[in-house]
């Protein structure tokens, strides 16, 4: 049954898959870090805070997989990572969520402080199972 209306809600419509790939945050940090310059593996991590070695590695397989990502191995040791033409496609609309973040963070910290404090967000994440 087709959803001519949400095709965005259906579970095999394209662009589904693309809003899971720019929700996870180590997609859309890896991917910006490659959006300045191709990269090796410890640049990536010692660019990216909190990411380890093997998430950061799951996480290239899988943006390579997806066709965002390019490994360019010139020597055994000697691997770097790049962002194909449709990855780069992802770095304007990466710095605009970026860009609101900046904007709007504090304001949402400020929120969750809030609300943590009189105890409300406590009872929101008791009602939700």
């Amino acid at each position: 049954m087709q959803n001519a209306a949400e095709p965005a809600f259906l579970a095999d419509c394209p662009t589904r898959l693309a809003v899971e790939i720019i929700s996870d945050k180590w997609a859309v940090l890896v991917l910006f870090g490659l959006g300045q310059q191709p990269r090796r593996h410890g640049e990536l991590v010692d660019l990216i805070g909190g990411i380890s070695r093997k998430v950061l590695t799951q996480t290239l397989r899988k943006l390579q997989q997806y066709g965002l990502v390019e490994r360019h191995a010139s020597a055994p040791r000697q691997v770097e990572y790049s962002l194909t033409d449709l990855g780069g496609t992802l770095i304007e609309p990466i710095e605009i969520l970026t860009d609101w973040a900046r904007e709007h963070g504090g304001a949402i910290v400020a929120f969750q402080e809030a609300t943590e404090a009189t105890g409300v967000s406590s009872k929101i994440r008791n009602t939700r199972g």
